[in-house]
């Protein structure tokens, strides 16, 4: 008991006299000091005595794949800024190669009492991964909204950009600029959004009077070197224009094209999606699709703090229109001898 008063005392910057008055629920504490306690009790993973059970802790989870890819530390700081005025403190939850997994961190945010979870793009958005731990937090009630495209069996709030709409501008685009030979690489075959470019991709084509067949659609991890593999194949079938379903794979893609003795615009242009950080330093700067992360971060956080006060929020998916911004990598197809 003494070593958790003072590891307590230490983690607010109290006293652990005061600590005790918290757990014993004395008078004379702050408000602000009392709460302070109870989440610090939450975070070193203490069990609060039994009269403090009921009072779930204002932490809020926020679930994200990776930290590499811009997109998600730019996601995490709108929303973790939107819950620090709502008055709830996020917990950054960051899986790695071989460490703590999405099911992990679920149940390390069920047992510190948590109040709700927000998820960055996870295994929610594809349809062959595990998902019991998202059975886990239903059954639990707990308030969860999910960013970005997910599976339809799993009745969270969802907020998403809409890839229809993303991949329609993307390929317009490249049609006003005359290629008529479009590739694309997209995530894993049972990624969500990625599905729905495709699908969207396809009937665009069709409206643009271009063919989107299977040979110029190609398969990727999320990354660099995922974008640049793809893109290799794809310059076997004499591409001109290339989509890309993130910023990254749009970056591998333009060392591939460089790879092979090509240019970026000149022989091959190539569109990104997100717009996430430092897309202007690159050579050339990047033409992508923007995501409105400020728009769809705090949209997320009030889905999410009216499902905590009890409130009825629509399940329904809330689409946000994502905006084209033109830059060096995309230009005229070049006319091929």
């Amino acid at each position: 008991m003494t070593r958790r008063l003072a590891q307590v005392a230490q983690k607010v910057g109290v006293s652990e006299a005061t600590v005790s008055r918290v757990l014993n629920e004395k008078p004379g504490v702050s408000e602000a000091t009392r709460a302070a306690v109870l989440t610090a009790l939450d975070v070193l993973g203490y069990e609060r005595p039994t009269q403090l059970r009921g009072e779930r802790a204002r932490l809020v989870g926020l679930v994200l794949p990776e930290l590499q890819n811009p997109i998600f530390p730019a996601f995490a700081e709108v929303v973790g800024g939107a819950l620090a005025g709502q008055g709830f403190t996020p917990v950054l939850c960051t899986q790695t190669a071989g460490g703590v997994s999405e099911a992990d961190y679920v149940d390390l945010l069920l047992e510190q009492h948590v109040s709700g979870v927000v998820f960055f793009g996870g295994l929610y958005a594809q349809q062959d991964a595990p998902h019991e731990h998202y059975d886990r937090l239903a059954e639990r009630s707990l308030p969860t909204v999910l960013l970005n495209a997910a599976i339809d069996d799993l009745d969270f709030p969802r907020v998403s950009c809409d890839d229809a709409v993303a991949v329609e501008q993307a390929i317009g685009h490249l049609k006003q600029l005359g290629h008529r030979r479009i590739g694309m690489v997209l995530g894993p075959a049972d990624h969500m959004p990625s599905r729905r470019k495709l699908a969207a991709a396809r009937a665009a084509a069709e409206r643009a009077g271009l063919e989107l067949p299977d040979e110029l659609v190609e398969r990727a991890l999320f990354s660099l070197e995922g974008g640049q593999a793809a893109t290799t194949r794809l310059l076997r079938q004499d591409v001109t224009g290339i989509v890309c379903a993130s910023d990254p794979l749009a970056l591998g893609a333009v060392r591939a094209v460089r790879r092979a003795g090509l240019s970026v615009p000149d022989d091959v242009s190539v569109i990104g999606y997100d717009d996430s950080a430092f897309m202007t330093c690159t050579d050339p700067p990047l033409t992508t699709v923007r995501q409105p992360i400020e728009a769809m971060g705090r949209a997320a956080v009030e889905l999410l703090a009216g499902e905590i006060a009890g409130v009825k929020v629509t399940h329904d998916e809330l689409l946000f229109e994502p905006e084209l911004v033109v830059r060096g990598s995309t230009a005229p197809a070049r006319v091929r001898a």
